[in-house]
């Protein structure tokens, strides 16, 4: 009744018209990884041979020497709970093998593995002729963590794609899953892949050839978190702060107000300058907002994503090159948390 009554008693009145706030992005420059970059990260190609590994068996026959040869090929092979009986390779990656005795061979192709053999039966056998051949892949073994319906290691008697081997974890579980900050790590580091691309629109180019090892980490949407680094106040030092996001938000303003940035740091006029680096994947995207004019909320607000990078700078700087140059040894603090992209573009060199 009072609102028809408002509406009714207001129609003289002109009608309120919301306005429109402006951007805060002052400007938006896209970034990539260098191709030289991207391949030393990922590696492997189409052609690339198999390296055997601790679990894998091999035949293995000397031409003319029936009595070195493991499982030789004439006469058929024997087979033992289903699996061709041969040459394992122990768990130290090292096999026993007659007249050479014990010899570490994992990581070598079966041709690299030829030529070592017949290398060291010189002594011993005129002109070995070696073949080997790969019956058993027991060492290719993946590890799906995080959302998945059937998390775990993961056997495989081939080397196999990242589609693949999702589809080893029964499905991820996308209404919980955290795609974008989801990631593959290789030793001790992670590749630049762009989960959500390859899941929600299809892009093949993110479905790389795994290597055994490889762990695949889908977190959970409470993980997603933003990066902050902020000048203290009065000093060139800078303060980090890792803020996470609620119910999949978070803005700039509150990002810079959960880290404490306040009036005294915005008298230093420093926040017209604010950086933020954003990635997935292989690319990237820089942005320089005014939150000045954010604060002074003559400009709109702007969304962060998860992994962003926030840096306010303590002092004037002209370019990006003189912002990451003051921010690196803040990186180098959290380099574990960053993102593929950032670790490898700024934190590899």
């Amino acid at each position: 009744m009072l609102l028809v009554c408002a509406l009714g008693c207001g129609s003289n009145s002109p009608p309120v018209v919301a306005k429109r706030l402006q951007s805060p992005v002052v400007s938006r420059q896209s970034d990539s990884l260098d191709p030289a970059l991207l391949d030393d990260a990922i590696g492997g190609s189409e052609g690339e041979a198999y390296r055997v590994g601790a679990g894998d068996t091999l035949l293995v026959a000397v031409y003319g020497h029936p009595e070195l040869s493991i499982a030789p090929y004439a006469g058929g092979l024997a087979s033992q709970n289903g699996r061709l009986s041969g040459l394992v390779i122990d768990n130290d990656g090292t096999i026993q093998f007659p007249l050479i005795g014990s010899v570490n061979i994992a990581g070598k192709t079966s041709a690299e593995l030829k030529h070592y053999l017949e290398q060291e039966l010189v002594p011993y056998v005129k002109e070995p002729k070696v073949t080997i051949q790969v019956v058993f892949t027991g060492s290719i073994r993946y590890y799906l963590l995080g959302q998945f319906t059937q998390p775990g290691v993961k056997y495989s008697d081939r080397p196999i794609r990242l589609l693949e081997a999702l589809s080893l974890g029964g499905s991820v579980q996308l209404e919980r899953a955290s795609l974008r900050t989801a990631y593959i790590a290789r030793g001790k580091r992670r590749l630049p892949i762009d989960f959500r691309r390859l899941i929600l629109e299809g892009d093949l180019r993110q479905n790389i050839k795994l290597r055994t090892g490889d762990v695949i980490l889908v977190p959970d949407k409470t993980s997603e978190q933003a990066f902050v680094f902020a000048a203290a106040a009065g000093t060139n030092s800078n303060r980090t702060n890792v803020v996470p996001f609620v119910n999949g938000r978070l803005n700039l303003l509150q990002a810079l107000a959960a880290s404490g940035y306040g009036y005294r740091d915005q008298a230093q006029g420093r926040l017209s300058e604010t950086r933020v680096i954003r990635s997935a994947g292989e690319n990237g995207e820089l942005f320089i907002i005014d939150a000045a004019r954010m604060f002074q909320g003559e400009v709109g607000p702007f969304e962060l994503a998860p992994g962003d990078v926030v840096f306010v700078p303590p002092t004037g700087i002209t370019n990006w090159n003189e912002a990451l140059n003051q921010l690196l040894p803040s990186l180098q603090t959290i380099s574990g948390l960053l993102t593929p992209f950032v670790q490898i573009k700024y934190l590899s060199q």
